[in-house]
Formats: C-alpha cells, structure tokens, sequence
C-alpha cells in the first residue's frame, strides 16, 4: 500500500477500491473473530478450563486493559499511518483468535485473550476515527447503520455455519477459532495488498487532547463503557451458567441478535438522522435501565429462559444506537480532533473495564442479581446526561449549558 489518494479523487475508482468499500470490509472481517471468539468462550472456558464467575471476571479485566491502554494510538500513528494501523491490528486479532483453543490453562488463555485485545481494540479505535473522517456527516448516520448491518450479516454466515454444523461435523474449538481467526487475517493482508493509501482532507492532530468543550461526551463514554461491560460478561455467562446453554444453543441466540442488526441497524441509523442525538440516546438509556432491571428480576424472582433469551436480543439491539455517539462527537468536533480524541475516548470508555469485571466477579458469586441492578442504575445516569445533549449540536453549542458564540461585530 504505497500509492495515497485524496478521499475526493477516490470517487473516480471502481466502486470496490473506495474508502467506504473498504471500511465495509473491515466492518465484515472484525467480527467473524471476535463475534465468533465471544460465541465459544463461555462454553470454552466452562467446560474446558473449569472457570466460575471470579475467573471469568479476571479474563475481561485482562482483555479490557488494552482498551484501557488505547490511548497509546496517538504516539503510534505519529509514525504508522492510521489505515495501516487498523489493517495490522485487524490481522492480530486473526491471528490470536486462531489459536485461542491451543492453550486451555488460565494463564495460556489470559495471554492469548491479551494478544486478541490489543488487535481488537487498536483496530477498533483507528477505525472509528476513519469512520468519522471519511464519512460525509450528512450521511453518517445511516451508512454507520449500514456498518453495523455488514458486520452482522457476515457473522450470521459464520453462526449458522456453527449451528448447522457444530453437532453433525464434530467441530471442536480449535477449528472454528483456527478457521473464523484465519479468515479475519487473510482478508486483513488482502486489504493491505489491494487497497491504496486514502488521504483524509484534514490533517490530523497527532498528540493527547482533552478539551473542556467535549466534557460531556467523555462523561458518556466512561458510562457507556462501565455498562457494557456488565452485558458482555455477565449477560452471555448467565445464559451458560443459570440456563446451561450448549455452543450451539449460545449460537442460535447470537444469531437472533444478528439478524435483528441486519435488519434494524440501518433503521436505527436513519433514526438518529430523523430524531436526533438526543432523543436517540435517551431512549437507548431508557429501554436499557427495563432491560437491566428485568435481567436483575431473572433471579430475584426466578423469571424464565424464554423471558432471559428475550432480553438478550433486545439488549443487544439497544445497543446497537449507541452510533448516536458517534454522529455527536462528529458534529461537535474540530475536524482535526477526531483521531486523537477517538483514543482518548476509547480509554475513556475502558476505565471502568479495567476494574468493574473482575470486582463485579466477586459480587456475581453472592448476589448476581444485584450486578444487574447496578447496571440498571449506570444507565440511569446516562440517561440524565443524555437530556444535556442539544437539538443540534454543533462547535460552540455542545451541551445544553453551553453560552452562546457572542454575535459578530457590524
């Protein structure tokens, strides 16, 4: 990749080579490792390595401290161009998934967990700052939504392959990881091969930022972060544990929450278009402060499978309008702020990772009720942020507290 071509000229390349095809590709090759890798690893790491809800903790407390770490992005990219940078982490991620499976101990787990997280998160905060510059802000919305619909559908290949298959094949762990961790790294090289370098129109700042006038969105990162990770970990290891989900009975789920992306993603990002960031992310909050509490009720008061498998998908879907964030950050941003405040967000959003999962593992083991709860409680708070968020944001007008830019002089 040695040829750079301006963003504008790129329109006059076949449709295949442009910025927004590649960034479509990437958003296909992410997951097949990662989707998949999070698909296996409760079963994995239950019957295979014997972990409770303390070990399992420990793990995304590892896995989540490159996240935490992101911010290193900045002092890379001074050397490494970003595209590069994403492609390469990409293949990392490939190939630490691949060969997950090959170390069955805690400690060969941890490692290879860390490996897969720094490709992992690498990855997904260079391209995040692509996304905001390549993607025309009047289309932002919907074609993140389209993004988040490519990912899901090519996953959903990869999970019906694995429901289909897993029983009548005898499949095993290290091959779906060997395979699903190995097609995410070829179709990274292939992207390094075939692509051009894309050059942003304006020039990146290449150094930590933290600007008092972003307050809020890092305030809504830190709880976005604090309460994801109570999903990820506890809400897929419930299913295992309370319910004794199998692979494929984990898989199916997952392929549910797919199929409602595919479908729903690109709706949701017309949404935000259509109602703005702030309605979108208050009502995200809203529906998920319901869904916690109904998590938290599966076993206070003993609610079934059938209601818990609901609320796994629609958890899930809520998530999906977190893109809301990312069109506010694009709308309130200088144009040059976004790759080092794309890093410094994404530590931002890993702080609370760091620690919350392995310190939540010691309250699953009293009261797992009670981390749902808790987790209800930070989506409250998010919600009462999000009624901070303008109409329509903008440079100077990024809270509802924000003064007014004075008039200009006659």
């Amino acid at each position: 990749m040695t040829r750079t071509v301006p963003i504008g000229d790129a329109r006059q390349m076949p449709l295949w080579r442009r910025p927004r095809s590649l960034l479509f590709l990437m958003a296909a090759a992410m997951p097949i490792a990662f989707a998949t890798w999070s698909a296996l690893l409760n079963n994995f790491v239950i019957e295979v390595a014997q972990f409770d809800g303390h070990d399992i903790g420990w793990l995304h407390t590892v896995r989540e401290i490159p996240g935490f770490l992101a911010i290193g992005v900045i002092a890379i990219i001074i050397f490494v161009r970003e595209q590069v940078l994403a492609l390469v982490s990409l293949a990392l991620l490939g190939v630490a998934t691949a060969f997950t499976a090959h170390f069955p101990s805690m400690a060969g787990i941890l490692t290879i967990t860390m490996l897969s997280s720094i490709g992992f998160h690498y990855y997904e905060t260079v391209n995040q700052s692509l996304q905001l510059q390549w993607i025309d802000r009047a289309r932002a919305p919907q074609t993140l939504g389209w993004l988040l619909a490519a990912g899901s559908g090519a996953t959903l290949v990869c999970y019906g392959l694995i429901v289909l298959l897993w029983e009548p094949l005898g499949l095993t762990y290290k091959i779906v990881y060997m395979l699903s961790g190995g097609l995410t790294a070829a179709i990274a090289v292939f992207a390094m091969i075939a692509y051009p370098q894309f050059e942003a129109p304006n020039l990146q700042l290449k150094k930590m930022i933290l600007r008092r006038r972003y307050w809020l969105y890092y305030l809504l990162q830190f709880m976005a972060g604090a309460r994801r990770q109570i999903f990820v970990v506890f809400a897929g290891f419930m299913m295992v544990e309370r319910f004794g989900f199998q692979v494929h009975e984990v898989t199916a789920l997952f392929l549910i929450n797919l199929v409602a992306n595919m479908i729903f993603a690109p709706l949701m990002g017309g949404a935000v278009g259509r109602f703005g960031e702030r309605r979108t992310l208050i009502f995200e909050y809203a529906g998920l402060m319901i869904v916690f509490l109904a998590y938290g009720g599966i076993y206070m008061f003993g609610w079934g499978v059938v209601l818990a498998a609901t609320l796994y998908v629609v958890d899930h879907m809520l998530f999906a309008l977190a893109l809301a964030l990312k069109t506010y950050f694009q709308k309130i941003a200088d144009p040059g702020d976004i790759a080092p405040t794309a890093a410094v967000a994404f530590t931002i959003n890993h702080i609370a990772a760091v620690f919350l999962p392995a310190l939540l593992g010691y309250l699953w083991l009293v009261s797992p009720g009670a981390v749902f709860v808790l987790a209800a409680g930070m989506a409250g708070i998010s919600l009462l942020l999000a009624t901070l968020i303008p109409r329509h944001p903008a440079p100077g007008h990024e809270t509802i507290l924000s003064r007014p830019a004075p008039a200009p002089a006659e």
